[in-house]
């Protein structure tokens, strides 16, 4: 699994893929967050809190990450690489590990300059510190719970075609599925779609936004990244 994982991040590394995934997201993020007169723009909020940047981040993140999965197996399949991995000693899920640890480890480096946001908001605040610390490192950690949540649906989405951009679309698709499309049927169809919106990661993201804490919002998580990790394991066992 090391071995893929090193690949994958050298690969990731040693072109301009993941210096302008990051840019882009570092960019993107700071322009509307601090620079466009918006309703996003922190200082325009008249709170110090980090609210806009928690509810922009997430769709940021399913461009982003599907950006950097779509070529995770649509490549190794369009090279003929697939074949050359799978003689070596290694399994399907190292493989899909491997590169589902790389991907997560890019998209968090992308993530941690934004840290900066907390200090800055809480020297802005009035008065200096009026921040509430807990909702926004439990908001924190919601993210890094969608980023590996997005990452499985990433890959998996990579292993259903050999093309890129179609594995970008169909990664996309997903994602805005399972984070919020599965939220609004839920919350259009009434009291009926509850179990709906209980399946969408946006109602247990929610939860961490507001500094909850729940063993079922972790569980569902840690669920969701299993499910479309072992999909993707099941779809290369079958090709």
């Amino acid at each position: 699994m090391f071995s893929i994982f090193k690949k994958e991040c050298n690969t990731f590394f040693s072109s301009s893929i993941a210096y302008l995934v990051i840019g882009v997201f570092l960019l993107v993020n700071g322009l509307y967050l601090w620079v466009f007169d918006n309703d996003l723009n922190l200082l325009n909020a008249g709170f110090a809190d980090l609210n806009n940047y928690f509810f922009l981040a997430p769709w940021l993140f399913s461009f982003l990450i599907s950006a950097i999965t779509m070529r995770s197996f649509a490549d190794e399949y369009k090279n003929g690489t697939m074949e050359i991995l799978r003689t070596k000693p290694i399994t399907n899920w190292e493989i899909v590990l491997g590169k589902f640890f790389a991907t997560v480890v890019l998209v968090v480096i992308a993530l941690l300059p934004t840290l900066v946001y907390i200090y800055s908001i809480y020297i802005l605040g009035a008065p200096v510190g009026n921040i509430d610390i807990g909702s926004t490192l439990g908001s924190y950690l919601g993210l890094f719970f969608l980023i590996a949540s997005f990452s499985a649906i990433g890959l998996f989405a990579s292993t259903l075609s050999t093309n890129q951009i179609v594995a970008f679309i169909i990664g996309n698709l997903l994602i805005f599925t399972v984070f919020i499309g599965l939220e609004t049927i839920g919350k259009t169809i009434g009291k009926k779609g509850y179990f709906l919106q209980n399946l969408g990661a946006f109602y247990h993201y929610d939860s961490f936004h507001k500094g909850v804490l729940d063993t079922r919002d972790l569980l569902y998580f840690v669920s969701l990244t299993y499910v479309f990790l072992f999909l993707t394991k099941q779809k290369l066992k079958n090709d």
